[in-house]
């Protein structure tokens, strides 16, 4: 069996991953609760960044945790459509999960369907993302290992949609997101216990790209995106901000 390292950079990766996964959170928490106060093309909107947010932050945490990873005896290379699959699984399915919250009236149903779709989602992408791992060798499973990750992604999906549902105040939702990022990384790092890989030394080379070649470039793009749009939601006013505009506004266009 080889020798697996979680952290070739020390704790530079785990918690570059952790703020990846905790900023998307943030960011998907605020746009869930700005959807919810709003209707109409206004919603879907917001909902679609909220998706796009938490998949993306998610997919972010797992391959720049990734980019600690090491195996002796190896080079790792990483199949380049899988990788992109695993991205758009994330988004799609953390999607379908955010829209059941956003537009179910009974909030119960809404909570099991939306959480154990995201959670399943999310353990989805990360497998996915492990399937396209090329390196010299095989890589097999812990099952109960495997079990408890996929349990970890669905109550944490779970617990961040009735954040969506029930938390307001900016700093309940930050520490909402955290939690959450808590969670998410919790189950990456779960899920790559349960790897073990028996290595096959070889001359031949290796299919795919290399970390650096493709999921660094990918993973500042993405993280880029995040910050991006967190600041553009910061600068956004709320529901209630824009009623509070137009109330002290309404006095004055009727003055004469």
């Amino acid at each position: 069996m080889g020798h697996l390292d979680h952290a070739t950079f020390g704790w530079l990766t785990p918690a570059l991953s952790y703020a990846m996964a905790s900023i998307g959170a943030a960011l998907g928490l605020r746009c869930t609760v700005r959807a919810l106060a709003t209707s109409g093309r206004s919603r879907r909107n917001w909902l679609f960044t909220a998706a796009s947010a938490i998949g993306t932050g998610i997919w972010t945490m797992h391959f720049v945790a990734m980019l600690g990873f090491g195996v002796t005896g190896t080079d790792i290379r990483y199949d380049v459509p899988l990788t992109l699959l695993s991205l758009l699984v994330a988004m799609v399915v953390v999607g379908a999960g955010v829209f059941v919250v956003g537009y179910s009236r009974d909030r119960s149903r809404a909570l099991l369907i939306g959480g154990l779709t995201t959670g399943l989602g999310v353990a989805s992408m990360h497998y996915l993302g492990m399937a396209a791992l090329r390196l010299h060798g095989t890589v097999a499973y812990d099952p109960l290992l495997v079990a408890l990750s996929v349990t970890i992604a669905v109550v944490a999906a779970t617990a961040a949609l009735w954040a969506a549902l029930n938390i307001r105040t900016p700093g309940a939702v930050a520490l909402a997101s955290l939690v959450m990022g808590a969670a998410v990384s919790s189950m990456h790092y779960t899920g790559m216990l349960a790897v073990g890989v028996r290595v096959a030394p070889s001359g031949s080379e290796l299919s795919g790209a290399t970390v650096m070649q493709f999921i660094f470039p990918l993973a500042v793009g993405l993280g880029s995106y995040l910050f991006l749009t967190s600041a553009f939601v910061a600068l956004s006013p709320a529901a209630r901000e824009r009623v509070e505009d137009a109330a002290e506004r309404a006095p004055a266009a009727m003055a004469p």
